[in-house]
């Protein structure tokens, strides 16, 4: 298990920078009106989520035909429920689950096998991203695609599939904007907005209990370098739990030196693997967390996936930690201990086991941030720091052959 650091990241490499480039194309945020009578009384999602509250809606107001304009510009339309639904990345699926719609999913990505019953839904995953045979094997009357899988969505489409394609998601409002498109999408209007408002709830329980705690310099590692930073997800996700990010000078996920890490000099590492191996190496060993053996053990199933219910117990079992060492001094905390889970599960939810890390896996986050690999220069990196890619574009071969070698030596993560 103390090994299990050098499986760091895999998927989030490969979906930053093969399929990465969600949240750049045309329709940052997505925008919702109905057709008929209701038409108008249905705001723009993106104008809610500035607001960080969303629209209200009832169910009432969650009839069909129903028209979205997604993240890629297109518009999708729905002429009636969807009655057999597919996720191909996890955390709409961890979304649909939350709502009480599992009964409608017939197809999940295998990162999402940690849901009860996911398991028994039809594996739609290839070697990389989705398959689209698999997914147009499930018969879908809907495809939910979060940003991570923005090189699905075309072909997918070309089949004749209706696919909704989410935009980015950065922080707590945008997850709760998600949820409430989801919610409109499936007709569960209610649920969605029952579910964002436990949710928040969470958010300021977790607030308040480290209001009146000193705030340790955290760092969430992911492996070869690569942390997450500031505008994703994750950091939002430490700052709420109580945690001020060593890395929130840099943007999405960059690759830092040694140098660097050793200059931040973390108090508190995140880490997602119950041994926590990753405080042994350099240049981690070297730093306060370090020397004190200060980890917070996280749920890689919630830590990295962008959804209501990873933003519940990841917000929970940080800023609980963060009170229990400030109180006991610089201990290990295993946030298994306060309903999440241990972790063994893969990073996204493989429950296959073999993509469990200890240095936090990837980020499903990055469903929540489609921000590409950086190094800590600003430059983006294919993984050596040798290739630019401004993420504007579909990275070009040399950001591919790097994934590729991440890959193969074995850094393995999971994101969305």
């Amino acid at each position: 298990m103390r090994n299990s650091f050098a499986i760091a990241m895999a998927v989030l490499v490969t979906t930053a920078l093969i399929g990465g480039v969600a949240g750049t194309v045309a329709g940052a945020q997505p925008t919702i009106s109905t057709d008929g009578p209701t038409a108008g009384a249905q705001p723009a999602v993106g104008a809610a989520g500035a607001t960080g509250t969303g629209p209200a809606q009832t169910d009432g107001a969650c009839g069909f035909p129903f028209n979205a304009t997604d993240a890629t510009g297109e518009t999708v339309t729905l002429e009636e429920r969807p009655e057999r639904i597919t996720t191909i990345n996890p955390s709409a699926a961890q979304t649909l689950w939350e709502l009480g719609e599992q009964d409608r999913v017939v197809g999940v990505s295998q990162f999402a096998f940690y849901l009860d019953g996911a398991e028994e839904r039809a594996n739609v995953s290839a070697e990389f991203g989705a398959s689209v045979e698999r997914v147009v094997d499930t018969e879908p009357d809907l495809v939910l695609a979060p940003n991570s899988s923005a090189a699905d969505v075309e072909p997918l489409r070309e089949q004749g599939l209706t696919v909704y394609h989410f935009p980015a998601a950065t922080d707590v409002e945008d997850i709760a904007e998600k949820t409430e498109t989801i919610g409109r999408l499936v007709g569960a209007c209610d649920a969605a907005a029952e579910t964002n408002e436990e949710m928040y709830d969470a958010v300021d329980a977790a607030e308040e209990r480290t209001a009146d705690v000193d705030r340790p310099a955290a760092l969430y590692p992911l492996g070869g370098g690569y942390v997450a930073a500031n505008n994703t997800f994750i950091d939002s996700i430490m700052n709420v739990g109580g945690t001020d990010n060593v890395a929130a000078d840099y943007e999405g996920y960059p690759q830092l030196s040694d140098e660097v890490i050793l200059e931040s000099n973390p108090e508190l590492l995140l880490v997602t693997d119950s041994e926590a191996a990753i405080l042994e190496q350099e240049p981690y060993a070297s730093t306060t967390a370090g020397a004190e053996d200060s980890y917070v053990v996280m749920n890689v199933n919630y830590l990295n996936q962008p959804a209501p219910r990873s933003v519940i117990e990841s917000t929970t079992t940080l800023s609980n930690a963060v009170v229990e060492l400030q109180g006991e001094g610089s201990e290990s905390t295993d946030g298994a201990d306060d309903g999440s889970s241990d972790g063994d599960s893969s990073e996204d939810g493989d429950s296959s086991g073999d993509g469990d890390t200890s240095d936090g896996s990837s980020t499903d986050g990055e469903d929540g941030n489609e921000t590409e690999l950086t190094t800590a220069d600003g430059n983006a990196s294919d993984g050596d720091g040798s290739d630019e890619n401004t993420g504007d574009s579909a990275p070009g071969f040399g950001v591919v052959a790097a994934a590729l070698a991440l890959l193969a030596t074995g850094l393995l993560a999971r994101r969305d």
